[in-house]
């Protein structure tokens, strides 16, 4: 027996109450209204919650708020009041509630960390801020430790620690050398999340004592250095190969659980030899597409944008050639609460009703707790228009001293959520905010819109007048759209005049007066026609325009779409456009368009240039018709026909066409009868009986057809009885109580014989009657009366003639008439799949009352109206036809939430049968449509404006918007991506506190209680300088030049981290330039392989800077010399082969022998080795990852500087490119490999070998920038 169930009385009224409530007030947003209103405070910008500042400037804690009368702010700390008076070190921005704690002159950033919140307050209630948790950022110094070499074997795995401080927030860590280049990584040595360095093998090329961690901390902008960490690798013969071993995580199994909307990173670092290859599965399903990511050559997973779906047991396994192993780690996803519906702002009139709903979700299931006026509902002052009912806060009769903040409030362990909604009751007489007299222009037959926007509290009646003492507007002929708008679908002539809009409510009555004027349509009378113009030739289009006389129309000429050139040639008049001397590249499409300010028109046509006609030579033409036909062999069925052929004009024949005239039946009429190919000339006719024959023949070759032959003698067949009987026999009924008996009838050459006529033959089928049948002339129908409605018969056409009969002819089944459907289709059911697509069911209607051929079923479905505009249009229907008996369909394409009526009917042959009872539906909300447009507005230092508009199909009722926005850098680079939830009524949003001379790149999207729509993006720069942006640009460019070498320099200003190149090639040529590109970010370079005695230029620019380059300079290599001869007797091989000759001569003329050598040449190769090759010195990374570092024994930031030793020399080791190295000026001279040999004559020789650089030029490794 089942258990009756019983709603208690109380929920039952509830949900009575719940559908009879009337929909809030909406406020236009209308500055002067908005300005006079009375409103409650509305937080418009606050801090975020986790706030970590930099401890050696300011805090600045925002809140800023609306209302009217101005809220006034106060603030709270760790849960008690601030009191901001008795702290000096703190003030309060004026008209805001933004706090500026002094940190800067002598305040503690540590003693003002807390908990913050807001609260602005007016007559009208109260709005508090988020809890702002205040936390100075921290970077700690390394920890002083001991490291000892690491000693690994050949092959061996290893682990270098990097164990950065622990830093608020913690520091992004990196591997560098001691010449601050990165460590580079691979499949076999890569860094973990963790920091540490890993290597699943160690090769000898591995050796070295300076791998060193950087920890960079980005918010006080410094960069930590760990001691270097040496490793020597010591090889043994044979290396063993071994299979994969897990170096992290350990173990088979581990756990990890992330946050809803988080990125989620898995790591698995394996040790082996060969090198494993990591590769990663998710058990029991597939990993998520297009959020899936592999990075550190795939040791690691990146799932972004986690769900709860995306929880599970993620596999990777390392493999190489010896074996495998592999890792499972369970993921657990939990979600800090987010909004499902946030509650909404209300505005209500007297006496009316409203709710508040406070829907959130998360994992764990958040709880909700509600705030009146920032105290907690339960302790608030009571109003007995209020009951709280969980999420949901009803209000019912309010008056104006209900008007309040409330506070929803949904936490979990992860996290909180805090919305402000106020409930604002007014009492306002009509208000129109459309202004008087505005006047409407539109073209006649299109549609008129005149608006009356308008509020009042309650909400106002709107009606419309036409002329003074017009009568009310109403009719089909009209629109009344919800926010007083007034349509004319169609507007005419006669629609034009004087419209009064009138707005009334119980406290007033106000009416505005707007104008309509309908003016005629802009055409098109002449419009451009085809042309085809032989080259150099003048072409010319027309096109003459008819427009009203009060609009001022522009005609305007383009080209494929595009504009004109601009050429001389070109004339445009008044109506016309000419082209002179027209060219094969003036080939294309040309357009007249039309604009005024309400209408737009254009035509187009094409013009062809062809080339003048080609010099006469070889004429092809079609060949000359046959002659000389002649029949023979006549006999009662067939004849023979022969012919002569025509001339074939240049052009051999290839077939030849015979066609046939009927004298008797058709007379003047030909037809095809056969062909053959063109190397015959008689062919054997098939003939027909009674039938007067005459015949032609047209031959044919690849030109074309000639004209026909003469026709040949006339041939009479003999008669004969029909030997087919008519095709295309059917029996359709017209009218319900007739059967139309139809066939096609017999050619006259088909008849056989005179008297042709027809036998038709019919009867019921399925019933035991006999044949009955009539004989009629020669037409194509016969009608058979009184039939019963939709039965089926058998039905049978003979031929016949005076000779007799036809064969028998086979039967057809037909049908008598058809009437229309008796039934509509029964049970119709509508199931609403989703927002777009419902699935519609019917019963069949049964086959006898179809009374038809049952073709299907037609759906008839409209909308009815949008739920989120409350706004009713015309009813456009839209139908379906499901073909068979099919008994249901789906109704694709609907619009989300709204409200649909359907029918159904059924088909037959001669109609539709009765619809059935409407069915109404609903759709439920979907994700909307992307915001309309996102404008990025007003950059300064630190801050962007950001104005958008709503979507255009919010498809719902909108809950919010998200920002997220992300820097982007020079390289194109993404940093870490914000997200910010925004109310949904606001439209604009300033973001502060952005890095200065930034590029930013936001994505932008509303949401319903569905999920979010589809994302714009936009990219906007904070500027460099609020007083004049910096431009970049390089400027004095200068050269040193050699006979095939040459030394270029300049200066550059603008953004770090340029990347520059070299473009040059030989003066006054027209070849392309050729281009070098500089290693790192330098300010010189050495161009190599020239020509002597050639005059270059040269040019520097930038990479990633569009079209961004210096001046162009101009420089001429040296003539060419004698190569530089190497002295034989300076070489090393050749003092030992003297040598080795001494010891068979005489001593004294060895010591004379080496006396001599003496006395050569300087060694230059020595001098050379000094300054090594600028192409391969180690440069500074393009990332400017630092440019503070610290001492590998004090562990103190470097701070800016050289690092030249005290003496102001610069080791051979130490040294980077410099144009010391290079000599001064123009004067120097290069070698072949391009180093500077100035210093080995005159004034060089005193000094030493190495150790020479000029003291007087800083390298490079001076000028390099610190990290600010």
């Amino acid at each position: 027996m089942m258990k009756k169930m019983s709603i208690p009385t109380s929920k039952t009224s509830l949900v009575l109450f719940l559908c009879q409530i009337i929909s809030a007030l909406e406020v236009p947003l209308d500055s002067k209204l908005l300005e006079e209103l009375s409103q409650p405070p509305t937080i418009t910008q606050q801090s975020p919650k986790d706030y970590i500042v930099d401890p050696r400037e300011n805090i600045v804690i925002q809140c800023e708020a609306k209302g009217k009368p101005p809220p006034s702010f106060s603030w709270t700390r760790n849960g008690t009041h601030f009191d901001i008076d008795k702290d000096a070190q703190v003030t309060m921005k004026p008209n805001s509630g933004t706090l500026v704690i002094n940190i800067m002159n002598g305040g503690k950033a540590e003693a003002y960390e807390g908990v913050y919140q807001c609260t602005a307050r007016n007559e009208r209630g109260a709005a508090i801020s988020n809890n702002i948790v205040i936390r100075p950022s921290r970077s700690p110094l390394w920890t002083k430790e001991k490291l000892e070499p690491n000693h690994v074997r050949e092959g061996d795995s290893l682990v270098l620690h990097c164990r950065p401080p622990v830093g608020l927030p913690p520091p992004i860590i990196f591997w560098m050398d001691n010449a601050f280049q990165r460590l580079p990584q691979s499949e076999r040595v890569s860094q973990g999340l963790n920091g540490d360095l890993y290597f699943s093998n160690v090769q000898p090329e591995d050796t070295r004592e300076d791998y060193i961690c950087y920890a960079r901390f980005n918010h006080t902008q410094t960069i930590q250095q760990k001691q270097p960490i040496s490793v020597k690798v010591f090889s043994t013969k044979p290396v063993t190969e071994r299979q994969p071993v897990l170096l992290t995580p350990t173990g088979s199994t581990s756990t990890k659980v992330e946050l809803r909307g988080n990125v989620l990173l898995l790591e698995c670092i394996a040790a082996g030899l060969p090198t494993p290859v990591i590769r990663w599965i998710k058990e029991g399903g597939e990993l998520p597409a297009n959020r899936t990511f592999f990075e550190n050559f795939k040791k690691t997973l990146k799932i972004i944008d986690v769900s709860e779906a995306d929880s599970g047991n993620y596999k990777c396994t390392a493999r190489n050639t010896l074996g495998s192993v592999h890792h499972v780690i369970s993921v657990t996803v939990k979600a800090a609460p987010y909004w499902i519906t946030a509650p909404r702002n209300l505005v209500l009139s007297p006496g009316e009703d409203g709710t508040l709903i406070c829907r959130a979700n998360g994992n764990p299931k958040p709880s909700i707790s509600w705030l009146a006026n920032g105290v907690p509902i339960a302790i608030a002052p009571e109003d007995p228009s209020r009951k709280v009912d969980g999420d949901t806060i009803i209000f019912s009769h309010v008056q104006e001293r209900s008007s309040a903040v409330y506070q929803c409030n949904a936490s979990n362990e992860y996290g909180y959520l805090l919305a402000n909604a106020f409930v604002n009751v007014l009492a306002e007489p009509p208000r129109i905010l459309t202004p008087a007299n505005k006047l409407y222009q539109v073209i006649a037959d299109s549609p008129a819109l005149l608006d009356c926007a308008y509020f009042g509290s309650p909400k106002p009646e709107i009606e419309w007048f036409k002329g003074v003492k017009g009568s009310i507007l109403r009719g089909n002929e009209y629109v009344f759209h919800d926010n007083g708008t007034l349509e004319i679908p169609v507007a005419q002539k006669n629609s034009a005049g004087t419209y009064t809009c009138v707005a009334r409510n119980e406290l007033g009555k106000i009416q505005n007066e707007v104008h309509l004027e309908i003016k005629d349509p802009t055409m098109i009378i002449k419009q451009p026609e085809y042309k085809v113009i032989q080259r150099y030739g003048q072409a010319s289009f027309e096109c003459i325009i008819k427009h009203d006389s009060t609009l001022l129309p522009t005609v305007t000429w383009l080209k494929d779409n595009d504009e004109l050139p601009d050429d001389e040639r070109f004339l445009v008049g008044k109506d016309n456009l000419t082209i002179m001397n027209v060219t094969d590249k003036d080939d294309g499409t040309y357009t007249c368009i039309v604009n005024t300010t309400l209408d737009s028109v254009s035509a187009s046509a094409v013009l062809t240039v062809v080339a003048a006609p080609p010099t006469p030579a070889i004429i092809y033409a079609r060949p000359n018709p046959p002659f000389d036909l002649e029949l023979t062999g006549q006999l009662e069925r067939s004849v023979e026909l022969s012919w002569i052929p025509g001339d074939e004009n240049n052009s051999p024949i290839t077939n030849f066409v015979i066609e046939y005239e009927d004298a008797l039946h058709e007379p003047g009429v030909w037809h095809y009868q056969t062909e053959v190919p063109g190397t015959q000339t008689t062919v054997q006719l098939k003939l027909s009986p009674y039938v007067n024959y005459s015949f032609r023949v047209i031959a044919v070759n690849k030109i074309g057809r000639s004209q026909p032959s003469e026709p040949s003698e006339q041939y009479l067949t003999k008669s004969a009885s029909p030997d087919e009987n008519p095709a295309n026999v059917q029996g359709i009924g017209s009218e319900p109580d007739n059967l139309v008996i139809t066939w096609e009838p017999l050619k006259g050459f088909q008849s056989n014989g005179p008297g042709l006529q027809y036998k038709v033959s019919w009867r019921q089928k399925d019933v035991d009657d006999e044949w009955t049948s009539v004989i009629v002339a020669n037409v194509s129908k016969y009608i058979v009366s009184g039939t019963p409605t939709f039965v089926p018969y058998e039905v049978k056409v003979q031929a016949l003639n005076d000779l007799g009969y036809a064969p028998e002819p086979s039967e057809v089944i037909g049908h008598s008439g058809e009437d229309l459907p008796m039934v509509a289709p029964g049970n119709v059911q509508v199931h609403v799949i989703n927002s777009t697509l419902a699935k519609v069911h019917w019963d069949p209607v049964p086959l006898k009352t179809v009374r038809g051929h049952l073709q299907g079923y037609k759906v008839y479905y409209w909308k009815v109206q949008s739920l989120s505009r409350r706004s009713r249009r015309h009813v456009e229907k839209k139908i379906l036809t499901f073909r068979g008996n099919k008994t249901f369909g789906m109704l694709p394409g609907l619009e989300p939430y709204s409200s649909y009526k359907l029918n159904v009917r059924v088909v037959n042959g001669k109609g539709e049968g009765p619809a059935s009872p409407d069915k109404v539906f609903k759709t439920p909300e979907g994700v909307p449509s992307s915001p309309s447009f996102l404008k990025i507005t007003n950059p300064t230092l630190d801050s962007l404006t950001l104005e958008w508009g709503s979507p255009t199909h919010p498809n719902g009722v909108l809950t919010s918007y998200t920002l997220k926005f992300q820097p982007i850098n020079n390289t194109h680079e993404l940093g870490p991506l914000v997200e910010i939830r925004i109310p949904a009524n606001e439209s604009s949003l300033i973001l502060k506190n952005l890095n200065y001379s930034t590029r930013y790149k936001f994505y932008f999207n509303a949401q319903t209680s569905v999920g979010s729509g589809s994302q714009i993006t936009e990219e906007a720069v904070t500027i460099m300088d609020e007083v004049q942006p910096l431009y970049p640009r390089i400027r004095n460019v200068t050269t040193a030049a050699a006979e095939t070498y040459a030394n270029i320099s300049w200066e550059y200003e603008g953004p770090d981290h340029a990347n520059f190149y070299v473009e040059y090639g030989v003066a006054g040529s027209k070849e392309d330039w050729k281009k070098e590109i500089v290693n790192g970010s330098r300010s010189f370079f050495v161009l190599k392989g020239l020509t002597p005695g050639t005059a270059y230029k040269v040019r520097v620019g930038a990479e990633g800077l569009s079209g961004f380059r210096s001046a162009e300079d101009v420089f001429e290599t040296g003539p060419a010399m004698a190569s530089r001869q190497v002295d034989i007797a300076t070489q090393g091989w050749f003092i030992g082969l003297m040598c080795a000759v001494a010891l068979l001569i005489l001593i004294l003329l060895i010591v004379c022998f080496i006396r001599r050598n003496k006395g050569g040449k300087y060694p230059v190769k020595e001098k050379e080795d000094a300054h090594a090759d600028p192409e391969i010195q180690p440069m500074k990374e393009d990332d400017g990852t630092f440019g503070e570092y610290s001492d590998a024994e004090d562990h103190k930031p470097l701070k800016k500087g050289s690092r030249t030793p005290s003496d102001r020399t610069v080791k051979k080791e130490d040294s980077d490119d410099s144009l010391v190295d290079y000599g001064e000026g123009v004067n120097g001279q290069f070698n072949e490999d391009g180093s500077f040999i100035g210093q080995y004559s005159g004034k060089k020789e005193k000094e030493p070998a190495e150790g020479n650089e000029s003291s007087e030029a800083p390298s490079p490794v001076n000028a390099m920038n610190s990290f600010v």
